[in-house]
Protein backbone atom coordinates (compact mmCIF):
# COMPACT_ATOMS: atom_id res chain seq x y z
CA UNK A 1 0.00 0.00 0.00
CA UNK A 2 1.11 3.81 -1.07
CA UNK A 3 1.93 6.01 1.82
CA UNK A 4 1.71 9.29 0.58
CA UNK A 5 0.69 11.81 -2.53
CA UNK A 6 1.43 15.21 -3.43
CA UNK A 7 -1.68 17.45 -5.02
CA UNK A 8 -0.28 20.76 -7.05
CA UNK A 9 -2.92 22.87 -8.02
CA UNK A 10 -1.86 25.34 -10.61
CA UNK A 11 -2.64 28.63 -10.58
CA UNK A 12 -1.06 31.75 -12.35
CA UNK A 13 0.22 33.55 -9.49
CA UNK A 14 1.48 30.64 -7.44
CA UNK A 15 1.93 26.54 -7.69
CA UNK A 16 -0.03 25.55 -3.84
CA UNK A 17 1.77 21.96 -3.29
CA UNK A 18 0.73 19.62 -0.51
CA UNK A 19 2.06 16.69 1.18
CA UNK A 20 -1.08 13.92 1.89
CA UNK A 21 -1.44 10.27 3.41
CA UNK A 22 -3.29 8.29 1.46
CA UNK A 23 -6.15 9.00 4.15
CA UNK A 24 -6.59 12.41 3.42
CA UNK A 25 -4.90 13.92 5.86
CA UNK A 26 -2.70 16.65 4.87
CA UNK A 27 0.70 16.65 5.89
CA UNK A 28 2.52 19.59 4.99
CA UNK A 29 1.79 22.37 2.51
CA UNK A 30 4.21 24.91 0.75
CA UNK A 31 3.87 27.42 -2.43
CA UNK A 32 6.19 28.31 -5.53
CA UNK A 33 6.30 30.58 -7.75
CA UNK A 34 4.61 30.07 -10.96
CA UNK A 35 6.65 30.85 -13.83
CA UNK A 36 5.04 32.04 -16.36
CA UNK A 37 8.18 33.73 -18.39
CA UNK A 38 9.10 32.14 -21.90
CA UNK A 39 5.32 30.93 -22.27
CA UNK A 40 5.57 29.24 -18.53
CA UNK A 41 8.59 26.30 -20.11
CA UNK A 42 9.75 26.04 -16.95
CA UNK A 43 6.64 25.64 -14.33
CA UNK A 44 6.54 21.90 -14.87
CA UNK A 45 10.42 21.62 -14.21
CA UNK A 46 10.02 24.02 -10.89
CA UNK A 47 7.47 21.60 -9.72
CA UNK A 48 9.32 18.60 -10.02
CA UNK A 49 11.96 20.13 -8.61
CA UNK A 50 9.93 20.67 -5.34
CA UNK A 51 8.26 17.05 -5.01
CA UNK A 52 11.36 15.86 -5.27
CA UNK A 53 13.24 18.19 -2.75
CA UNK A 54 10.40 17.03 -0.24
CA UNK A 55 10.99 13.38 -0.99
CA UNK A 56 14.65 13.88 0.10
CA UNK A 57 13.51 16.30 2.67
CA UNK A 58 11.43 13.48 4.02
CA UNK A 59 13.13 10.54 3.16
CA UNK A 60 10.75 9.50 1.09
CA UNK A 61 10.81 6.71 -1.31
CA UNK A 62 9.57 6.65 -4.71
CA UNK A 63 8.06 2.94 -3.81
CA UNK A 64 5.72 4.91 -1.23
CA UNK A 65 4.15 7.71 -2.94
CA UNK A 66 1.14 6.62 -4.94
CA UNK A 67 1.77 9.68 -7.46
CA UNK A 68 1.23 13.78 -8.10
CA UNK A 69 -2.41 14.81 -8.86
CA UNK A 70 -2.26 18.10 -10.91
CA UNK A 71 -4.75 20.70 -10.94
CA UNK A 72 -4.52 23.87 -13.86
CA UNK A 73 -5.88 26.41 -14.89
CA UNK A 74 -7.52 25.23 -18.41
CA UNK A 75 -9.19 22.29 -19.74
CA UNK A 76 -7.91 18.76 -19.45
CA UNK A 77 -8.81 15.59 -21.85
CA UNK A 78 -8.76 12.27 -20.85
CA UNK A 79 -4.66 11.86 -21.85
CA UNK A 80 -3.69 14.39 -19.95
CA UNK A 81 -3.33 17.21 -22.37
CA UNK A 82 -4.03 20.49 -21.50
CA UNK A 83 -5.56 22.17 -24.72
CA UNK A 84 -4.44 26.20 -23.88
CA UNK A 85 -4.26 27.54 -20.60
CA UNK A 86 -3.94 31.43 -21.11
CA UNK A 87 -2.99 32.37 -17.08
CA UNK A 88 0.03 30.02 -17.99
CA UNK A 89 1.26 30.64 -21.41
CA UNK A 90 1.02 26.83 -22.62
CA UNK A 91 -0.41 26.30 -25.66
CA UNK A 92 -0.69 22.80 -26.31
CA UNK A 93 0.92 20.33 -23.43
CA UNK A 94 0.59 16.65 -22.69
CA UNK A 95 1.36 17.78 -18.49
CA UNK A 96 0.67 14.02 -17.19
CA UNK A 97 3.09 12.53 -19.55
CA UNK A 98 6.00 15.73 -19.10
CA UNK A 99 5.52 15.49 -15.39
CA UNK A 100 6.19 11.60 -15.07
CA UNK A 101 9.45 12.10 -17.00
CA UNK A 102 10.69 14.52 -14.88
CA UNK A 103 9.91 12.86 -11.61
CA UNK A 104 9.26 8.96 -12.55
CA UNK A 105 6.23 9.07 -10.69
CA UNK A 106 2.53 8.54 -11.67
CA UNK A 107 0.79 11.86 -12.64
CA UNK A 108 -3.08 12.42 -13.07
CA UNK A 109 -3.78 15.65 -14.25
CA UNK A 110 -7.24 17.51 -14.02
CA UNK A 111 -9.20 21.28 -14.13
CA UNK A 112 -8.68 23.29 -11.15
CA UNK A 113 -11.98 23.47 -11.20
CA UNK A 114 -13.40 20.54 -11.21
CA UNK A 115 -10.26 18.84 -8.84
CA UNK A 116 -11.64 21.59 -6.26
CA UNK A 117 -14.89 20.25 -6.51
CA UNK A 118 -13.36 16.71 -6.05
CA UNK A 119 -11.71 17.63 -3.03
CA UNK A 120 -14.47 19.50 -1.36
CA UNK A 121 -16.77 15.94 -1.93
CA UNK A 122 -13.87 14.09 -0.73
CA UNK A 123 -13.29 15.95 2.90
CA UNK A 124 -14.86 19.25 2.49
CA UNK A 125 -18.29 20.21 1.96
CA UNK A 126 -19.51 17.61 -0.05
CA UNK A 127 -18.33 15.20 2.37
CA UNK A 128 -20.32 12.09 2.42
CA UNK A 129 -21.70 12.54 -1.15
CA UNK A 130 -21.32 11.28 -4.69
CA UNK A 131 -23.16 13.66 -6.83
CA UNK A 132 -22.24 16.83 -6.29
CA UNK A 133 -21.76 20.21 -7.78
CA UNK A 134 -19.47 22.57 -6.78
CA UNK A 135 -19.91 26.68 -7.82
CA UNK A 136 -16.58 29.20 -7.43
CA UNK A 137 -17.74 33.01 -6.89
CA UNK A 138 -14.95 34.71 -6.99
CA UNK A 139 -13.85 37.43 -9.87
CA UNK A 140 -15.50 35.22 -12.16
CA UNK A 141 -17.86 32.21 -11.54
CA UNK A 142 -15.89 28.61 -11.94
CA UNK A 143 -18.14 25.12 -11.20
CA UNK A 144 -17.21 21.40 -10.91
CA UNK A 145 -20.06 18.57 -11.83
CA UNK A 146 -19.00 15.12 -10.10
CA UNK A 147 -21.60 12.00 -10.64
CA UNK A 148 -21.22 8.91 -9.05
CA UNK A 149 -17.93 10.47 -7.91
CA UNK A 150 -16.58 10.88 -11.20
CA UNK A 151 -15.50 14.38 -12.60
CA UNK A 152 -18.01 15.23 -15.81
CA UNK A 153 -15.23 16.93 -17.85
CA UNK A 154 -16.94 16.50 -21.34
CA UNK A 155 -15.66 15.92 -24.83
CA UNK A 156 -13.40 19.10 -24.45
CA UNK A 157 -12.51 19.69 -20.95
CA UNK A 158 -15.24 21.95 -20.46
CA UNK A 159 -17.88 20.13 -18.57
CA UNK A 160 -18.22 22.54 -15.28
CA UNK A 161 -18.30 25.75 -16.85
CA UNK A 162 -21.01 27.32 -15.33
CA UNK A 163 -20.44 31.10 -14.99
CA UNK A 164 -20.99 31.04 -18.82
CA UNK A 165 -24.54 29.96 -18.55
CA UNK A 166 -26.60 32.18 -20.20
CA UNK A 167 -28.78 34.21 -18.14
CA UNK A 168 -30.08 37.60 -19.72
CA UNK A 169 -30.71 38.29 -23.73
CA UNK A 170 -31.39 41.83 -22.72
CA UNK A 171 -27.81 42.24 -21.56
CA UNK A 172 -25.77 44.87 -23.44
CA UNK A 173 -22.28 45.05 -21.90
CA UNK A 174 -19.44 41.98 -22.88
CA UNK A 175 -19.02 39.06 -20.10
CA UNK A 176 -15.32 38.52 -20.41
CA UNK A 177 -15.74 35.21 -22.98
CA UNK A 178 -17.13 37.52 -25.24
CA UNK A 179 -20.99 36.91 -24.86
CA UNK A 180 -23.75 38.85 -23.33
CA UNK A 181 -25.70 37.58 -20.36
CA UNK A 182 -23.45 34.96 -18.40
CA UNK A 183 -24.12 33.88 -14.63
CA UNK A 184 -21.01 35.47 -14.29
CA UNK A 185 -22.15 38.96 -14.84
CA UNK A 186 -24.40 38.85 -12.24
CA UNK A 187 -23.33 36.10 -9.79
CA UNK A 188 -18.88 37.00 -9.14
CA UNK A 189 -17.43 39.60 -7.21
CA UNK A 190 -16.78 41.30 -10.34
CA UNK A 191 -20.63 40.89 -11.21
CA UNK A 192 -22.46 42.14 -8.01
CA UNK A 193 -20.01 45.00 -7.89
CA UNK A 194 -20.89 46.38 -11.92
CA UNK A 195 -24.48 45.74 -10.90
CA UNK A 196 -24.37 47.82 -8.32
CA UNK A 197 -22.70 50.67 -10.27
CA UNK A 198 -25.13 50.58 -12.76
CA UNK A 199 -27.65 50.90 -10.35
CA UNK A 200 -26.47 54.07 -8.51
CA UNK A 201 -26.34 55.98 -11.14
CA UNK A 202 -30.13 56.28 -11.29
CA UNK A 203 -30.79 55.32 -7.55
CA UNK A 204 -32.93 57.93 -5.93
CA UNK A 205 -32.90 56.33 -2.08
CA UNK A 206 -30.34 56.62 0.12
CA UNK A 207 -27.73 54.08 0.70
CA UNK A 208 -24.80 53.34 2.74
CA UNK A 209 -22.99 51.60 -0.84
CA UNK A 210 -22.30 55.66 -1.78
CA UNK A 211 -20.14 55.43 0.39
CA UNK A 212 -17.57 52.71 -0.34
CA UNK A 213 -14.57 53.76 -3.03
CA UNK A 214 -14.19 51.77 -4.32
CA UNK A 215 -16.77 49.57 -4.08
CA UNK A 216 -16.45 45.88 -3.27
CA UNK A 217 -18.54 42.50 -3.01
CA UNK A 218 -18.06 42.46 0.45
CA UNK A 219 -19.37 45.92 1.17
CA UNK A 220 -22.40 45.11 -0.57
CA UNK A 221 -23.08 42.04 1.48
CA UNK A 222 -21.76 43.81 4.73
CA UNK A 223 -24.11 46.70 4.47
CA UNK A 224 -27.18 44.57 3.00
CA UNK A 225 -26.73 42.72 6.17
CA UNK A 226 -27.71 45.86 8.33
CA UNK A 227 -31.13 46.14 5.95
CA UNK A 228 -29.52 48.47 3.46
CA UNK A 229 -33.14 48.35 1.09
CA UNK A 230 -30.10 48.79 -2.05
CA UNK A 231 -28.38 46.22 -1.22
CA UNK A 232 -30.28 43.68 -0.34
CA UNK A 233 -31.88 44.29 -3.79
CA UNK A 234 -28.91 43.58 -5.37
CA UNK A 235 -28.24 40.29 -3.40
CA UNK A 236 -31.76 39.08 -4.07
CA UNK A 237 -30.90 39.79 -7.69
CA UNK A 238 -27.76 37.41 -7.08
CA UNK A 239 -29.23 34.80 -5.16
CA UNK A 240 -32.18 34.98 -7.97
CA UNK A 241 -29.35 34.31 -10.94
CA UNK A 242 -27.78 31.99 -8.71
CA UNK A 243 -30.71 30.20 -7.83
CA UNK A 244 -32.45 29.97 -11.56
CA UNK A 245 -28.81 28.74 -12.57
CA UNK A 246 -28.56 25.86 -10.52
CA UNK A 247 -32.59 25.01 -10.83
CA UNK A 248 -31.26 24.65 -14.33
CA UNK A 249 -27.94 22.38 -13.75
CA UNK A 250 -30.29 20.41 -11.48
CA UNK A 251 -32.19 19.20 -13.93
CA UNK A 252 -29.72 18.00 -15.94
CA UNK A 253 -27.40 16.08 -13.20
CA UNK A 254 -29.81 16.15 -10.35
CA UNK A 255 -26.90 16.42 -7.65
CA UNK A 256 -27.49 15.59 -4.25
CA UNK A 257 -25.99 18.84 -2.92
CA UNK A 258 -24.29 22.19 -4.22
CA UNK A 259 -21.35 23.58 -2.72
CA UNK A 260 -20.86 27.34 -3.34
CA UNK A 261 -16.93 28.25 -2.58
CA UNK A 262 -14.71 31.44 -3.38
CA UNK A 263 -14.43 34.72 -2.03
CA UNK A 264 -17.96 35.64 -2.33
CA UNK A 265 -19.57 32.50 -0.71
CA UNK A 266 -18.00 34.42 3.00
CA UNK A 267 -20.75 36.48 3.10
CA UNK A 268 -22.35 33.10 4.42
CA UNK A 269 -25.72 32.93 5.48
CA UNK A 270 -27.01 35.41 3.90
CA UNK A 271 -26.23 34.13 0.49
CA UNK A 272 -26.30 30.65 1.13
CA UNK A 273 -30.44 30.92 2.50
CA UNK A 274 -31.07 33.10 -0.76
CA UNK A 275 -29.98 31.01 -3.24
CA UNK A 276 -31.65 27.95 -1.57
CA UNK A 277 -34.99 30.18 -1.20
CA UNK A 278 -35.05 30.81 -4.93
CA UNK A 279 -33.65 27.53 -6.13
CA UNK A 280 -36.73 25.88 -4.05
CA UNK A 281 -38.88 27.78 -5.68
CA UNK A 282 -38.35 27.38 -9.42
CA UNK A 283 -36.75 23.59 -9.63
CA UNK A 284 -37.83 20.67 -11.09
CA UNK A 285 -40.25 18.92 -7.98
CA UNK A 286 -38.36 15.90 -7.44
CA UNK A 287 -34.84 17.93 -7.44
CA UNK A 288 -36.24 20.39 -4.76
CA UNK A 289 -34.80 19.10 -1.41
CA UNK A 290 -31.49 19.36 -2.74
CA UNK A 291 -29.22 20.91 -0.09
CA UNK A 292 -27.58 24.04 -1.25
CA UNK A 293 -24.03 24.72 1.75
CA UNK A 294 -20.97 26.45 1.63
CA UNK A 295 -17.65 25.24 0.94
CA UNK A 296 -14.86 24.05 3.98
CA UNK A 297 -11.39 23.53 2.04
CA UNK A 298 -10.84 27.40 1.18
CA UNK A 299 -7.83 27.51 -1.10
CA UNK A 300 -6.50 23.86 -0.30
CA UNK A 301 -9.73 22.11 -2.36
CA UNK A 302 -7.94 21.76 -5.21
CA UNK A 303 -4.85 20.17 -3.82
CA UNK A 304 -7.23 17.47 -1.65
CA UNK A 305 -8.66 17.21 -5.40
CA UNK A 306 -5.65 16.65 -6.96
CA UNK A 307 -4.72 13.55 -4.70
CA UNK A 308 -8.08 12.39 -5.17
CA UNK A 309 -7.41 12.26 -8.51
CA UNK A 310 -5.01 9.60 -7.79
CA UNK A 311 -7.60 7.08 -6.67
Amino acid sequence: MKKYGFGVDVGGTTCKIGLFDMSGVILEKWEIKTNTENNGASILDDVAASVLGKMEEKNIDKEDVQGIGLGVPGPVDNEGVVHKCVNLGWDVVNVEKELEEKTGLLVKAGNDANVAALGEMWQGGGKGYQNVVMVTLGTGVGGGIIVGGKIIAGANGAGGELGHIHMDDEETECCGCGRKGCLEQYASATGIVRMAKKKLQTETRTTKLTAFDPLTAKDIFDVAKEGDEVALELVDKLCTVLGTALANVAGVVDPEVFVIGGGVSRAGDILIEGIQKKYSEIVFQACRETKVTLATLGNDAGMYGCVKLLF
